[in-house]
């Protein structure tokens, strides 16, 4: 038994040894790509004449209907997709990695805090109707509860999506080119389908989204290059304070059983037994440590 506990470990040191090998290699040039991808969009907005709020949601009012239209089709599935967006439905299956990866969620809990700050000013300081504000409603599909406020621009839930997968992205690249290739290809699919979900559901406009996700890209990599210089949460790997993690966790389940009893989402169960699996393990792992 004794054995198998010091291997057990021995791996995990392993694999947090390799997310923080991967975050130290992490170079602050990496940011000139998404900030390239927003000058391209800035520069489009400029020479179609639409930096004002008016010729913003004309340019897009076409595509945005077509969108919605075509992924609409699948309600289910855009609804359930959607609620990863939500860092409450997304993050309980990244909890694990408290006991196997730590590394990974200091950097994500700093990049989290960033794409907050960000998408609360961006929100604010564009101040963009949502497609329910001001098209008719009867002309493309809302799934879920209609968002009427001034705060499409961008897409939030896109920003937090790319935060969450762009640091699972560093933080596990392979080692050899074809594996990252593929990897990264993934990784950026899997962004871009759960972000337009954003669009699927009737809640925002697709560049809404693509500016959203190139934002929590960038979100991402500010928070794990911050944390190579100052790490706030360092104190996330010493087990005496996982009884923090037990009883936030514990709080959380609950929280999402109450969703699951108002609106009965497949992906609510996914997350929630996620968030169960972990408390599983990392409470016999605090109550051997601290007796």
């Amino acid at each position: 038994m004794k054995k198998r506990l010091n291997l057990s470990l021995l791996n995990n040191h392993l694999l947090d040894t390799y997310v923080t090998n991967n975050f130290n290699k992490l170079r602050l040039n990496s940011l000139l790509l998404p900030f390239f991808l927003l000058l391209l969009i800035a520069f489009f907005l400029y020479l179609e004449d639409a930096f004002s709020v008016d010729a913003y949601i004309q340019i897009q009012k076409d595509s945005f209907l077509y969108l919605n239209s075509k992924l609409s089709k699948f309600p289910n599935l855009q609804f359930n997709l959607t609620q990863l967006g939500d860092v409450i439905i997304f993050l309980p299956f990244l909890t694990i990695f408290i006991v196997y990866a730590s590394k990974l969620w200091e950097s994500l809990l700093t990049s989290l805090v960033i794409c907050c700050v960000i998408s609360n000013l961006f929100k604010k300081l564009f101040s963009v109707p949502r497609p329910a504000a001001v098209l008719d409603n009867d002309s493309f599909v809302i799934i879920g509860k209609a968002l009427f406020g001034n705060t499409s621009l961008p897409s939030g839930h896109s920003i937090a999506t790319f935060t969450i997968l762009a640091s699972i992205l560093i933080a596990f690249m392979p080692k050899k080119v074809p594996l990252k290739i593929v990897w990264g290809f993934f990784i950026l699919i899997t962004g871009l389908i759960i972000a337009f979900t954003r669009v699927g559901v009737g809640a925002h406009y697709p560049l809404d989204v693509i500016i959203g996700s190139a934002l929590g890209y960038i979100s991402a990599l500010t928070g794990i290059l911050i944390n190579k210089k100052f790490n706030p949460w360092s104190w996330i790997k010493n087990k005496k304070y996982y009884f923090i993690f037990i009883l936030l966790f514990s709080i959380w389940a609950i929280g999402l059983i109450i969703k699951i009893v108002d609106t009965n989402l497949v992906i609510f169960y996914f997350s929630l037994v996620s968030l169960i699996t972990t408390l599983f393990i990392i409470t016999p792992i605090y109550v051997k440590k601290k007796y």
